[in-house]
């Protein structure tokens, strides 16, 4: 009975991630600018982004029981589209939506704890952050440098500029793998963003049902 005991911490910690729905309740935004925001609807499963010329990122971090997810799934939909763009050009990169996953190594997350900031959380040099986006000029499955992230971020398109609605399924360990090498840290935080500034234009959009597991 006392080696189950021992070792039922290791069971426990090698056992997948049960899937876990995440409500967009309580999430905080981040503008960029006092004067241009994003009007975001919070309710529950569903967020909904409308943007006039505007750009901003709203976030939450995650708990300990969530660091082990290695993929997630959503549903997301546009109905007014920013033009097509460079994605890797800063200051001309306008997106309907992107999703980020932020990831740190286990003792840098166990550091910092909850709390604080996307900007702190964008910025430490020991941050990796996948970005999938739906935008741009460019092909699905697309891997582009961030030109905000540097070597910390990478973006993946998953849907060039324009509109509809789809459903999309994400290996966060096996994308983690090919633009970082190596195995992801613990995944501590998400956020969500919507940018048409730089082309003054307008995204009506919304994203639901987002699960990691």
């Amino acid at each position: 009975m006392r080696s189950f005991a021992l070792a039922l911490p290791i069971l426990l910690a090698a056992a997948p991630l049960a899937a876990q729905s995440i409500s967009f309740n309580g999430w905080t935004e981040q503008r960029f600018s006092l004067f241009a925001q994003v009007d975001y609807g919070f309710s529950g499963s569903r967020l909904s982004v409308s943007s006039d010329d505007a750009a901003s990122m709203t976030y939450r971090q995650l708990p300990a029981g969530s660091w082990g997810a290695t993929s997630a799934s959503w549903s997301w939909a546009v109905s007014e589209s920013v033009p097509a763009t460079d994605l890797t050009r800063k200051g001309g990169d306008d997106r309907n939506l992107s999703l980020y996953f932020v990831f740190l190594p286990q003792a840098e997350a166990e550091r910092i704890g909850e709390g604080g900031s996307i900007r702190s959380l964008l910025n430490n040099e020991q941050a990796r952050v996948l970005v999938y986006v739906w935008g741009g000029a460019h092909g699905r499955g697309d891997v582009l440098s961030s030109p905000y992230l540097g070597p910390r971020g990478k973006t993946i398109v998953r849907r060039p500029s324009g509109t509809g609605s789809f459903s999309e399924n994400v290996d966060l360990a096996g994308d983690y793998a090919r633009a970082f090498g190596g195995s992801a840290g613990a995944l501590v935080g998400l956020a969500v963003s919507a940018d048409s500034d730089d082309t003054n234009s307008t995204i009506r959009g919304e994203i639901s049902g987002l699960s990691i597991n």
